[in-house]
């Protein structure tokens, strides 16, 4: 099909919306893995911006950005959280997070970080979540976690609360 000097004006004209996409890895115990940015402040996710531009899918991104960051290329599990997250001074974000599984003692081991992005890796258990992860990204991954307590299946969420 090919694209109308109309139809691309059409698109051109349409709201932006960000989409990024990340893994919830753990350990034994439960702890989640998080890691330690070099561009901003705080604590985050393996994962990042999904490359759409070069057709890549939430998961794609996901998996890639978590090769990419902390050197693990791992089949990623089931879809656990949608979140529309809106704030100002941005577009909307759709973030989409995945079960990146339990690791075992070699899995840390062999993590290397992408020096480029990345200072640290940590491993903290839920109750400190929102200490590290605050705002709509702790509130998802508490979710995402009682996701995987409760075997229920994909949560759907705004700003990090239940929707639905």
């Amino acid at each position: 099909m090919t694209s109308t000097p109309d139809f691309a004006a059409y698109v051109a004209s349409l709201p932006r919306v960000l989409a990024g996409a990340a893994a919830l890895f753990r350990d034994a115990e439960g702890q989640v893995l998080l890691v330690e940015p070099n561009y901003r402040e705080g604590w985050a996710l393996p994962g990042g911006t999904i490359e759409s531009d070069d057709g890549e899918t939430p998961r794609q991104g996901a998996r890639r950005e978590t090769a990419e960051e902390i050197g693990l290329d791992v089949e990623l599990g089931r879809l656990l959280a949608v979140d529309w997250v809106h704030g100002t001074g941005r577009p909307p974000l759709v973030a989409y997070l995945y079960d990146g599984g339990v690791l075992g003692e070699d899995d840390f081991k062999a993590i290397r970080l992408q020096e480029e992005e990345l200072l640290s890796w940590r491993l903290v258990p839920r109750e400190e979540i929102t200490g590290h992860l605050p705002g709509a990204l702790g509130r998802r991954v508490l979710a995402a976690l009682d996701v995987l307590a409760d075997g229920g299946g994909t949560v759907e969420l705004e700003n990090g609360h239940r929707v639905g």
